[in-house]
């Protein structure tokens, strides 16, 4: 771990699982070390794996088997921004594909729980612009979707 600063995702047991996962679905993502336990500990014994090192579309994360005490919430997401409807529809259904679970808003949770933001930079330009009114068209065209629709957000926001 060479880095200053690692997310830590924690999970119940199946941190390699989850990380292999995310390096096979997301560009720029890779498993790159497994450590196992040198010793026993409440929820795993000496030899099982512990942390996972991996990246996420570059982003360097841990992976902690830490046993089913704790678990994920909304406050935590992975956003990840695509560039188009293909890009949008393959992130979005390998994650609902494999156990997850569509949400609001381009937010969906993986069958580990972790949540993810599958999210279009055509929204996040437009719910962000500097002319409220088009953030606004956008934005009330996003709040009854799932996964994000980049046709009707386009058609939102295009002038009259």
């Amino acid at each position: 771990m060479a880095h200053k600063n690692t997310v830590c995702v924690w999970y119940d047991k199946d941190a390699l699982a989850a990380a292999t996962f995310y390096a096979q679905t997301f560009p720029d993502s890779a498993v790159t070390a497994v450590h196992t336990a040198p010793g026993d500990y409440p929820d795993g014994r000496e030899g099982d794996v512990l942390m996972v090192e991996f990246t996420v579309c570059g982003i360097p994360c841990v992976g902690l088997n830490g046993g089913p005490a704790i678990t994920h919430s909304e406050a935590f997401s992975f956003q990840v921004v695509t560039e188009d409807q293909p890009e949008t529809d393959r992130l979005w259904n390998a994650i609902v594909g494999n156990g997850g679970q569509e949400r609001e808003c381009g937010w969906c949770r993986d069958r580990w729980g972790v949540f993810w933001q599958i999210s279009p930079r055509t929204l996040l330009e437009a719910v962000t612009s500097a002319d409220k009114a088009l953030a606004k068209r956008a934005f009330n065209a996003m709040m009854p979707m799932k996964k994000i629709d980049i046709a009707a957000i386009e058609a939102a926001i295009r002038p009259a």
